[in-house]
């Protein structure tokens, strides 16, 4: 059968550029065959067909002279969040880990919440799914190190590296999987996902880190509290399609 890069292919089935069917199958969100299309210049059929997910649109949460509060969606990267609404970031989040997301709109809020996070005095609470059963709360303290790849930055345990705690206290469990809370009290990169690699509960969705296959990395930044603001983003409809397929299989 003959085969062609999945990138031109779906951009002849879409009428649209190249470029922006490989931006599309980077993004994550085109599938073939009920499989997610990872690789843009992956041979595939040239017969197939594709289906592509509809980009969430990033909403606000609050806004004032300070800083502009961001909903995030999965498949967009925090730069892009700050270009489209044209202020810096105070912190970011995965492309595909959804939830609040601040930018800063004058330098000295700027670097006094810059301190806070120094400090340890912000509260960053987030949801995940994840593999196997939670049954009870756990702290992980576990010290990680972050190593630069060309596939982008990649965390591990490690006695060599710096000081991080996540703590995690179970919402739902559902036979091979739970959903948690998780706690970080320090902010390193890809924190929540290599301490729960760590201790064998990695996120669903997040292949990089052990997890099982899925549409995205089932993660999601759902309180954060810094000085006297208080933001809280709703679990996305993914999240609770989870839980809603499970209580079905539950039932039969």
């Amino acid at each position: 059968m003959k085969e062609e890069k999945a990138y031109i292919l779906l951009a002849k089935q879409e009428d649209i550029s190249n470029r922006a069917a490989k931006e599309l199958i980077d993004r994550g969100i085109v599938y073939a065959r009920e499989k997610k299309i990872k690789i843009a210049r992956g041979l595939l059929p040239i017969n197939i067909k594709f289906k592509i997910e509809k980009m969430p649109e990033a909403k606000k949460i609050f806004e004032d002279e300070n800083i502009l509060v961001i909903d995030k969606p999965p498949y967009i990267t925090s730069e892009e969040i700050s270009k489209k609404f044209k202020y810096p970031l105070l912190h970011r989040l995965d492309k595909e880990t959804s939830g609040i997301l601040l930018l800063v709109k004058n330098n000295d809020f700027r670097k006094k919440a810059i301190n806070e996070f120094k400090n340890q005095n912000v509260y960053k609470e987030y949801i995940a799914w994840v593999s196997g059963i939670i049954s009870e709360k756990e702290i992980i303290d576990f010290p990680v190190k972050t190593i630069k790849t060309k596939s982008g930055a990649f965390t591990k345990v490690s006695a060599e590296g710096e000081e991080a705690i996540t703590e995690i206290e179970p919402i739902l469990a559902f036979r091979s999987k739970s959903k948690i809370k998780a706690i970080i009290h320090t902010g390193k990169t890809h924190q929540i996902r290599a301490h729960l690699k760590a201790i064998e509960h990695p996120i669903i969705g997040d292949e990089k880190y052990g997890g099982e296959a899925y549409k995205r990395v089932m993660l999601h930044h759902h309180k954060f509290k810094i000085f006297d603001y208080e933001f809280i983003s709703p679990e996305p409809r993914d999240f609770k399609m989870q839980e809603e397929s499970d209580n079905k299989r539950k039932r039969k």
